[in-house]
């Protein structure tokens, strides 16, 4: 378990991770509203380049970022308003999941079978006001993990 204190913690976290991504990649990001999800995916995101702040893509569901805005291709997916996995497959994610990074919010939407390969976070908020960060990292990780 990582302590997050500030926004700054979690922004750093993301940015730490773009260090380890590659195409291909999902990193699932779980928790409540107002967790930190979307923060880690700016740090992730500005870390690989992207000038601007990411929106959160609650609405447009998928946000996507190409290069050169961003070092690699990435999909910044938010699965919150997605009641039924073939509404999910209309997104693509599959196909994209070859070639892009996927950063997805709200992961638990979607069968835990989509995500045997994601590298999990979860946040959650502690009392007072800092996020716990728990990882579930799958084997593709192993070699890359090194932020414990």
């Amino acid at each position: 378990m990582i302590t997050l204190h500030s926004v700054e913690d979690t922004l750093a976290i993301g940015a730490r991770l773009a260090q380890l991504v590659r195409a291909g990649d999902v990193i699932a990001l779980s928790g409540p509203l107002g967790a930190g999800k979307t923060s880690i995916a700016r740090g992730l995101l500005a870390a690989l380049g992207l000038e601007e702040e990411a929106p959160s893509p609650s609405f447009a569901i998928v946000q996507p970022y190409d290069p050169p805005e961003v070092r690699l291709p990435v999909l910044h997916v938010d699965l919150y308003r997605i009641e039924d996995a073939d509404e999910a497959e209309e997104l693509g994610l599959e196909d994209a999941r070859h070639d892009s990074l996927l950063i997805v919010e709200w992961p638990e939407r979607l069968d835990d079978a989509f995500w045997q390969d994601a590298l999990w976070l979860t946040l959650e908020p502690t009392p007072n006001g800092a996020r716990c960060l728990t990882v579930r990292v799958p084997a593709a990780w192993k070699d890359r993990w090194l932020l414990t």
